[in-house]
């Protein structure tokens, strides 16, 4: 039997050599290459969260209100997080919303507060008037962005879920933008094709909006080609982690809002929680205050996001030859008010209808034999404009400079007595603005410049270990598929020059931040591992004796890698179909 059984692994052994050998043999996908199957439309959204399906509802209003047909489809890989919903721009989309069937805003707000945290108590302390939730409501953002979807389907948008906008396709001279193509499906690790392979589909438009939520990958690509971010802030980033409890009902309090900020952050770092009661970091939650209203309850979800933080001076330039950022993509979100979904979805109908204006005057001579554009890329400049006619631009310039004075050297207190002071009397109306200075991977200190931070032992089910939690997302990922988070050369197989990039991340990453990814990833894709025996294959190189396993098929797609990586080397790229996270609640 033993005999048997060595037989049997070293058969095993050669099936694997032998398949690796196989498909070794075949040659490295080239994009370029590829005959791809084309469709033309007027407008192209890539994104269906608030901002890109209000932009679609918003477009077929238009052609309603004018008589002329518009094409619209939106491209969606999967679903996102949210809370507190603000329906100014929802009253002016659909006025008559509070009457439609299935919409699932029927929890208001019915009180805001917000406590101070230290490490064995709280107490209320006043919050800004922005942080007010009256006329507010709690809702599932997945329900709502689902309950819009519908309404976009049924004024006759076109919504492809499970397809990501994977490349912007470009006019030929490369100066504009034509539209997008779709990700390949079939591609393996090795970045070969499988028998099973498709490629992507190339959807021509006349305007192609950009709707994919904080720090996208088209959106990255757009602001880095065309030169977007020119004289403006760079943009800076809070991670958001969401659970979604049932709690005992002596604890539920159906509408209630309540901020928290101190514990367990110290006083140079902004940040806090928040407790929303809906209809029907994690050291936190050890608080008394949080073990007390989630004693015995159960967690019935988990999520995580990147936002934006930076606010008004962190906003690109909004559009391109032939399309344009909305929500989250250009970053619009109101940090005091912790809300974006309002200003998201403003944006995307303002660039609805200079799309719409757009694509009005172009003329019929301009569409060729196959029904592609042949005209010149449209110019959006007039949504800019149009955002900052805007209420949304009036908002955001009222408080651009609450976040950044967060960042001075008295941190937290300095923060509060500046918001304070400009919020409740000065209004905004200052003649200077506060700015940020570099990315937030720039200011990534070295780990021997502080203690390690030592975390209570978990408390099932108050506090678990990643994995348990990341089973909440129901995140799935197709089998031997390309890797999404890539360094750079990954997709040129086993190259010198990939097993340098992969040693020199290591090599910096474990010795000046000690695994950064590995600490900070809510999703624990990153780990810095002993490396065995003698790296032979790109994913085995290392350095001292360490090597890196990114477990993509954890990914949440919350992006903190991208952003937060201090040698910037680490790009968030789609899946394959309608990968990632499945949420449904949060």
């Amino acid at each position: 039997m033993r005999l048997q059984a060595i037989q049997a692994r070293q058969l095993q052994r050669r099936l694997i050599s032998t398949s690796r050998r196989w498909r070794e043999d075949r040659p490295l996908f080239d994009p370029a290459s590829v005959e791809r199957t084309a469709d033309d439309v007027d407008v192209c959204i890539v994104g269906g969260g608030p901002a890109g399906l209000s932009a679609a509802i918003r477009l077929k209003q238009l052609e309603k209100e004018h008589g002329r047909e518009i094409r619209v489809v939106l491209l969606e890989k999967g679903s996102e997080v949210g809370a507190v919903i603000e329906p100014t721009a929802l009253n002016e989309l659909l006025p008559d919303w509070s009457s439609m069937d299935g919409h699932p805003l029927t929890q208001p707000a019915t009180s805001s507060t917000m406590r101070y945290f230290t490490r064995n108590s709280s107490f209320p302390i006043p919050h800004p008037p922005q942080m007010s939730n009256k006329g507010n409501y709690i809702v599932s953002l997945s329900q709502f962005a689902a309950w819009l979807g519908s309404v976009a389907e049924e004024a006759g948008v076109e919504v492809y879920p499970g397809f990501a906008g994977a490349q912007l396709a470009y006019t030929d001279d490369g100066q504009g933008v034509k539209g997008v193509i779709t990700n390949e499906i079939g591609i393996d690790k090795t970045y070969r094709a499988k028998d099973s392979f498709e490629p992507g589909m190339l959807f021509r438009a006349k305007v192609t909006l950009l709707a994919e939520g904080a720090h996208g990958s088209l959106t990255k690509t757009a602001v880095k080609k065309f030169g977007l971010r020119v004289g403006r802030d760079p943009q800076t980033y809070g991670m958001g982690v969401k659970e979604v409890w049932r709690v005992k009902e002596d604890q539920y309090r159906a509408g209630e809002v309540v901020h928290t900020m101190g514990w367990p952050m110290d006083f140079k770092t902004y940040g806090g929680g928040w407790v929303y009661h809906m209809a029907d970091g994690l050291q936190l939650k050890h608080h008394p205050y949080f073990r007390k209203l989630l004693e015995g309850g159960e967690r019935i979800a988990y999520g995580g996001r990147v936002l934006n933080e930076g606010g008004l001076q962190s906003i690109p330039k909004l559009d391109f030859p032939g399309g344009a950022l909305i929500g989250c993509a250009a970053g619009f979100l109101n940090v005091p008010k912790i809300k974006g979904t309002h200003t998201a979805m403003k944006s995307g109908m303002l660039a609805a209808e200079s799309a719409f204006a757009a694509i009005n005057k172009t003329s019929e001579d301009q569409v060729g034999e196959e029904g592609e554009y042949t005209g010149p890329p449209l110019d959006m400049s007039a949504y800019e404009k149009g955002v900052k006619e805007s209420w949304v631009w009036k908002e955001l310039k009222e408080v651009r400079n609450v976040r950044p004075s967060f960042n001075t050297p008295l941190g937290m207190w300095g923060g509060i007595a500046w918001s304070g002071l400009d919020t409740l009397i000065l209004k905004g109306k200052v003649p200077w603005t506060f700015g940020y200075k570099g990315i937030d991977a720039a200011h990534t200190k070295p780990a021997k410049e502080f203690t390690p931070k030592v975390y209570p032992a978990f408390e099932p089910p108050l506090s678990t270990d990643l994995l348990t939690s990341l089973a909440l997302t129901n995140t799935n990922h197709a089998e031997n598929q390309l890797v999404h988070l890539q360094l750079p050369h990954s997709t040129e197989g086993d190259t010198s020059a990939a097993r340098d990039a992969r040693r020199a991340h290591v090599k910096k990453n474990v010795e000046e931040f000690a695994g950064l990814l590995g600490r900070g990833c809510p999703a624990g894709v990153y780990e810095y591992v002993e490396q065995e025996g003698t790296a032979e294959k790109v994913e085995d190189e290392g350095w001292d004796g360490k090597k890196l396993v990114i477990n993509s098929q954890n990914c949440i797609h919350c992006k903190f890698c991208d952003v937060k990586v201090p040698t910037q080397d680490i790009t968030w790229t789609v899946p394959e179909g309608g990968g990632g996270p499945k949420y449904s609640i949060t």
